[in-house]
């Protein structure tokens, strides 16, 4: 790790390490390999807060935050795979306890197996506990077990912890609020996530299956650098746009029909998150312009919205007011449109919300209510805003030339001290230009 990264995570570090207060343990959990199917184990990542702090990228390992009195420097402590010629001829290089010192800036290092010795001494004499009871019940066990050696010494003056505290209630509210480097990372992360979207419209051509496409995706995030996508992306092609979280991505995409696609790209731990609906022929038909004009006006809207001091809900409320009066213009509901979203009639073709918090999950950690208020958009905040109609066929009340129309536009916007910088921008969305990107690409 370069000595700049290494402050990055140092600092982190301290930040909590401030908010826990005095005499306090921290202890967060990088994760294990999963099995997928016998001897395959899932592609591992390490869990967010645990990479946010620490930057350690392997499986089976323990961070451990330390501090003392207000006056003590905070002590960092990692619990690691430790070095083994053999399995690292089967399985790749470790970094070891020397290597978590070295490379990742810890104080101090052991082997994960030897957890059970150290924590007890870590535990003794601190007030509280920051650990995420109820992920892992065999871990809880242990920290149960580890307490319990410490409150059996209270005859010889060694207190045992009497407070345990989710380290959520800290984490998440740093993790909200993005400095210079995540949002460079993140920023980075959406232009790759743009190129792949543009080389999806320009490969996209009818009699294609949708997971043709998806494989132009993958291609066009690995060759940037990233190593997997932030979800699993959903190219829904026709009536499957229709489908919000579709994942199949096995059908064929047939003429006159749209592909919706919604990927983003992962990129050292950061997501981004695109949505960008087009014809598979690569020439909105009437109806199709018509629902994708009023998508698209909703979208700006609601970028429009995203300012420092607008709550949360702004960017919503922006998009249904635009979706509901362009739905009653073309007569797809009937109604004074104020009453329309008073009762959530839109609902039947707008049934989601309009954004989500972004960062290292695609759907990333902070409150989206303070005190039972949507709380007020900050600089250093990334949302997405994704508005989108949909109108499978056999809707009712509707007519067959709206059937299996589904639309969802979304972009990565962060939350600027002037406004908003919308990180997606390189994906194309207005309709022209995205036809006459198709039409270079035939």
């Amino acid at each position: 790790m370069s000595g700049q990264l290494d402050g990055v995570f140092a600092e982190r570090r301290a930040r909590f390490a401030r908010q826990m207060g005095a005499n306090a343990v921290a202890i967060i959990a990088s994760g294990g390999e999963k099995l997928r199917n016998r001897d395959v184990d899932y592609p591992f990542r390490p869990d967010s807060d645990f990479f946010y702090l620490c930057g350690f990228p392997e499986p089976d390992a323990i961070a451990v935050i330390i501090t003392g009195s207000s006056k003590q420097k905070p002590k960092f402590v990692m619990f690691c795979r430790p070095r083994d010629p053999e399995r690292e001829t089967w399985d790749g290089r470790r970094a070891g306890p020397d290597g978590a010192k070295t490379r990742y800036g810890a104080d101090e290092a052991h082997g994960i197996d030897t957890l059970d010795r150290h924590m007890p001494d870590f535990l003794s004499n601190k007030r509280t506990v920051y650990y995420s009871w109820g992920r892992d019940d065999h871990f809880d066990a242990r920290l149960n077990s580890w307490r319990a050696a410490v409150a059996r010494k209270a005859r010889s003056g060694t207190a045992a912890p009497q407070e345990m505290v989710a380290p959520e209630s800290i984490l998440h509210e740093m993790r909200l609020f993005k400095d210079a480097g995540e949002v460079a990372t993140m920023r980075r992360a959406a232009q790759i996530s743009a190129a792949a979207h543009r080389r999806a419209m320009e490969a996209c051509t009818p009699g294609k299956m949708e997971y043709e496409i998806e494989a132009e995706l993958l291609y066009e995030f690995t060759r940037h650098g990233s190593r997997a996508p932030a979800y699993g992306p959903i190219v829904g092609g026709g009536a499957n746009g229709c489908i919000l979280h579709y994942r199949e991505n096995d059908a064929p995409l047939n003429d006159g029909e749209l592909l919706l696609i919604d990927a983003g790209a992962e990129l050292h731990g950061y997501a981004s998150d695109i949505t960008r609906t087009f014809p598979v022929n690569g020439r909105f038909s009437k109806e199709q312009r018509t629902i994708y004009d009023i998508v698209l006006a909703a979208q700006k809207a609601a970028i429009v919205a995203v300012k420092p001091g607008a709550h949360w809900n702004a960017p919503h409320d922006a998009a249904v007011r635009v979706l509901t009066k362009g739905l009653v213009d073309i007569g797809l509901l009937k109604g004074d449109p104020a009453k329309l979203i008073k009762d959530e009639t839109y609902k039947k073709f707008y049934m989601h919300r309009t954004g989500h918090w972004l960062g290292m999950d695609v759907h990333d950690v902070g409150e989206y209510k303070l005190d039972g208020k949507w709380r007020p958009l900050k600089p250093g905040m990334v949302l997405t805003v994704e508005p989108g109609l949909y109108i499978p066929a056999h809707s009712k009340g509707v007519a067959k030339k709206w059937w299996n129309i589904g639309i969802r536009i979304e972009d990565d916007v962060l939350v600027t001290r002037s406004g908003r910088d919308v990180l997606s921008k390189d994906a194309p969305k207005e309709p022209d230009e995205i036809e006459a990107l198709m039409r270079r690409a035939a």
